[in-house]
């Protein structure tokens, strides 16, 4: 077999260097920064930014102040910003999630084929880690799956070590949206606990859903042929 854009010789009695090609081909991409961002490739919803480090200065690192939560002004189109956190016990919450009855932009609800639907109100900062609810500074329309695995996991990662820590962590949450797009093509996620270095991460994830083939200028979407 030829390999010529790697300049690679190899055969089928090779198995452990085609094993290992096959690892190379199917890494997943990255980026250094969050406008580097590639387009979704079709497999990888999840990828890392600057090696997976998240960019925090040593000041947004700061715990002298406490515990605290920052979200961005809605946009001249209405659509949220970065969501910044220092997170800690004191801020999880104490009372019932209430349901959730804002629209955030590109709000445009769909049936999927298995009778679930496409988009959720997903928080930028989740619920579970700081109480807020229906915050419209806090909201944007997700895809099920970027709402639940992909972000859903991280929160879940964060709440646990705090609670068996009692630990304190640096959270931001930015979406990203191309040009006046009123859906997010995705959510860059970045967290650093203070205390330790065992939370640490910087990730994309992108607002797809197999199966569909989305608009992200209205948040339109159709079935994939």
């Amino acid at each position: 077999m030829l390999l010529g854009t790697l300049g690679i010789y190899t055969t089928q009695e090779n198995p452990d260097i085609l094993g290992q090609l096959s690892q190379l081909f199917d890494q997943a991409p990255s980026a250094s920064q969050l406008i580097d961002v590639p387009n979704y490739d079709g497999t990888h919803q999840e990828i890392e930014i600057n090696h997976n480090k998240p960019e925090f200065t040593k000041d947004e690192l700061d715990l002298s102040k406490g515990t605290w939560e920052s979200y961005s002004n809605l946009d001249q189109f209405n659509r949220v910003g970065p969501a910044n956190a220092l997170l800690g016990k004191d801020l999880f919450p104490t009372e019932k999630r209430e349901p959730l009855h804002v629209n955030p932009t590109g709000w445009n609800q769909k049936k999927l084929a298995d009778n679930q639907w496409l988009y959720n109100r997903s928080h930028l900062i989740g619920f579970q880690l700081t109480g807020q609810n229906n915050n419209l500074k806090n909201l944007m329309t997700g895809t099920r799956s970027l709402n639940s695995p992909y972000m859903l996991v991280h929160e879940n990662d964060i709440t646990n070590y705090i609670k068996t820590t009692n630990h304190h962590v640096r959270y931001r949450v930015t979406p990203y949206f191309e040009g006046n797009e009123l859906l997010a093509r995705g959510v860059q996620l970045e967290a650093q606990s203070i205390e330790d270095d065992k939370i640490n991460f910087n990730v994309f994830i992108y607002n797809v859903q197999e199966g569909m083939t989305i608009d992200y200028d209205t948040g339109k979407a159709t079935k994939e042929k």
